[in-house]
């Protein structure tokens, strides 16, 4: 399957999640062998992560949005979690403070963007202030419809610094999340997750589903494309955003840079000095 194919939004489509299937998967895989996949894809990203911090050239930031209990932490956990931490940022945004509403609402967001060398993974993002904001009446449509147009002259910028985007939209049904908020009132060690606007924020699914239509349509580009993954079943949901984010970083063609020292010299040190250790070691 050609998951980036299969996946992306282009510019100018307008997606309907009614009419993408959140179960959606690949007929031909089963749980543990796209769990297998899924491993052999983190080494690969692994490496590739490595390669781009030693370039040091161009950095990538991949967004995550989804419905409460779509599966944001898991991907990170499942899909990420192996990344050097010297070079891997992961950032959550929260409600925002009293000191970020100060700001234009990009404030928060510019400062935590990847720096060259780096892979920088938002967990929400800018996103939010179309989503919950417009869902809720934060502030005024003349305000927040204007915000489109800003978020992709903000991603066109980052892209022209050689910041590469992935957006990822979790697609789960509303029946998908009612289960996993019982699998947390049923798990002690995941109790500390809900909370009551778990529930109350179900009202709002239909409202919701058509802020994420309009961020989607709206705002996915050549340079920054969003991908509708159907998320469901979380093993398929890990698998496709792995190939996704392996396949795109493959193409970026990085190049480790030449050493900046004399190699031959360097080990013909390297052998002087392991000699004398190994006589030193004689003597004793």
């Amino acid at each position: 399957m050609n998951y980036i194919k299969q996946f992306r939004v282009k510019p100018g489509d307008k997606i309907r999640l009614k009419d993408l299937d959140p179960r959606f998967g690949d007929k031909e895989l089963d749980k543990e062998s796209a769990k297998v996949a899924v491993r052999k894809l983190q080494l690969r990203m692994d490496d590739l992560q490595g390669q781009l911090y030693a370039e040091h050239k161009r950095s990538l930031l991949v967004v995550l949005q989804a419905p409460d209990a779509g599966g944001k932490d898991g991907v990170i956990r499942n899909v990420f979690g192996d990344l050097n931490a010297q070079s891997c940022r992961v950032t959550s945004f929260k409600q925002p403070s009293s000191e970020e509403l100060a700001h234009d609402f990009l404030w928060r967001i510019e400062a935590q963007t990847p720096r060259r060398g780096e892979v920088a993974i938002f967990n929400r993002s800018h996103y939010e202030d179309v989503l919950i904001v417009r869902v809720h009446n934060l502030v005024p449509k003349e305000i927040w419809s204007k915000r489109y147009q800003q978020i992709n002259d903000f991603e066109r910028r980052l892209a022209a610094n050689n910041t590469h985007i992935l957006k990822f939209f979790l697609h789960i049904s509303k029946e998908e999340q009612l289960e996993r908020f019982k699998a947390r009132l049923d798990d002690p060690s995941r109790r500390w997750k809900i909370s009551e606007s778990d529930y109350s924020e179900r009202e709002y699914w239909n409202d919701y589903e058509a802020a994420y239509e309009d961020a989607i349509n709206k705002c996915t580009t050549d340079l920054a494309p969003w991908f509708v993954i159907p998320s469901d079943r979380k093993w398929f949901r890990d698998l496709a955003i792995a190939h996704i984010v392996v396949e795109r970083m493959e193409g970026l063609g990085i190049k480790i840079p030449e050493p900046t020292v004399d190699i031959a010299e360097i080990r013909k040190k390297y052998h002087e000095a392991f000699t004398e250790s190994s006589k030193a070691r004689k003597k004793r």
